[in-house]
């Protein structure tokens, strides 16, 4: 299956795609299932049980604050994080909560909200269960999986076989980065052609470039919130936002800057660190594709829109749909959850779209996008996810930085080729799949292994 843009780049809240938009949609889609039933008048008590890395990390993500936020019909495209704050605040001080905004009822978090750190469900670690009573009685139950990107699959499609918004008919589909190259050779498209072509099948072009400009407009924002916003990041690590301060530094020293070539890192790594703050503090941020990895599509595009003589709007469609493309490849064939292949399916994937995205704005060919796209991936490979306390700062916040320099070096290393080189996108994709496997299931977002332990016991 092809994966849309528009599921690739999703607006929402953080601080964990996987773990905080997940969850909420998932408990949002089951009480409006409940809704539609005609059940919801009758429940008396909901039980939410958190199975594999949900239950591990999930208080850090903020997972029990938007399972909390879904069974009130909240969903993570359109919530107000101020709005959202004020929501949990009542639910917990009242003891009850609203199912879909319509039945109030008593909740007792502690015994409602259950993390099974023992048990991990067959299909993936992200595993939840949502059951609701009348009295005593069970009324219905029903699985979900968060799959990574805040995307979401119930027991019924697991059982089907079926992607989570069906079959997408499109002209152009494809499976491999072999089939991307040999569909722009015989149709002399570039892949952001391709990409446009598809996503007609379900929007007009004015739609698309509209939806491409919220996405790339939200990335904008982020970023310059999180330069604006001070204070220490939620959690108990006392993590300081760094990104006022950088911004300060680097506007007062702006002529000495001149004389210093690698300046236009230190920007790169300013708009990075920004996104990532913003992220970790529960804002709104764009799924890149996920919530950890957030920081680096947008850095690199705004390098490309402040540092490349010829960025236009038609470059920006370029960049954000090459970048989908090669995302939906990750998706398709191997995974963007930390939590099922480990730090090099979300930051990884993130670094191989902005590289790739990057060398189509500025003009490459397929083969210099595929290449950049795989050398993007190439030395991410094995990245372990092991956040300190469960929570997405450390190492997270400077591993976007970090994930958005390499991308542009990458994308510069591309370009200077002609698009031959010895491993291709399509074996690299798949030994992150395999090294995915191999990876023990302490480095997969669940803290109990590499920084997440020796932090502490240091």
């Amino acid at each position: 299956m092809v994966a849309s843009t528009f599921e690739l780049f999703k607006i929402g809240v953080g601080p964990s795609s996987s773990h905080t938009m997940g969850p909420m949609s998932a408990a949002a889609d089951f009480v409006a299932r409940l809704r539609d039933q005609g059940i919801l008048d009758h429940i008396t008590r909901v039980e939410a049980k958190l199975f594999g890395s949900l239950a591990l990390t999930g208080k850090g993500h903020a997972t029990d604050r938007a399972i909390l936020l879904g069974l009130s019909g909240q969903v993570p495209d359109n919530i107000e994080p101020d709005a959202a704050d004020a929501l949990v605040d009542q639910i917990r001080t009242r003891e009850r909560i609203s199912l879909d905004g319509k039945q109030d009822i008593d909740f007792d978090e502690v015994a409602d909200v259950i993390f099974d750190q023992r048990k991990r469900l067959d299909f993936h670690s992200n595993a939840m269960r949502f059951t609701v009573f009348k009295d005593e009685e069970e009324l219905a139950s029903r699985v979900y999986y968060s799959v990574g990107g805040g995307a979401i699959l119930n027991e019924d499609q697991i059982g089907a076989n079926n992607p989570e918004n069906g079959l997408w008919d499109v002209p152009h589909p494809f499976c491999s980065g072999t089939d991307l190259l040999d569909i722009a050779k015989t149709k002399g498209l570039c892949i952001a052609d391709i990409m446009r072509n598809n996503e007609r099948a379900a929007k007009s072009d004015e739609e698309i470039s509209v939806g491409i400009r919220q996405i790339a407009d939200a990335m904008s924002h982020c970023i310059d919130r999180g330069i604006r916003s001070e204070g220490i990041l939620p959690g108990g690590l006392k993590v300081k936002r760094r990104a006022p301060l950088i911004h300060a530094r680097l506007m007062e020293r702006q002529e000495r800057a001149l004389s210093d070539p690698l300046t236009v890192l230190d920007w790169v790594n300013l708009w990075a660190l920004a996104v990532n703050e913003e992220n970790a503090a529960g804002g709104k941020v764009v799924t890149a594709p996920t919530n950890g990895a957030a920081g680096i599509v947008p850095s690199v595009l705004r390098f490309y829109e402040r540092f490349s003589p010829q960025a236009d709007v038609e470059g920006i469609e370029k960049f954000l749909l090459t970048a989908a493309a090669i995302g939906s490849l990750f998706k398709e064939n191997a995974s963007i959850s930390g939590a099922e292949v480990g730090c090099q399916g979300e930051v990884g994937v993130a670094c191989s779209m902005a590289a790739a995205g990057l060398t189509a704005a500025w003009g490459g060919t397929p083969l210099q996008v595929e290449n950049a796209a795989e050398i993007g991936m190439e030395h991410n490979l094995g990245l372990t996810c092991d956040p300190v306390a469960g929570l997405v700062q450390v190492p997270c916040i400077e591993r976007n930085a970090v994930g958005a320099v390499k991308a542009i070096e990458a994308a510069r290393l591309a370009i200077m080729g002609d698009g031959t080189h010895r491993v291709s996108l399509d074996e690299v994709i798949e030994t992150m799949r395999k090294t995915g496997l191999d990876m023990s299931e302490r480095y997969k977002e669940t803290s109990q292994g590499g920084l997440a332990v020796n932090l502490v016991e240091c």
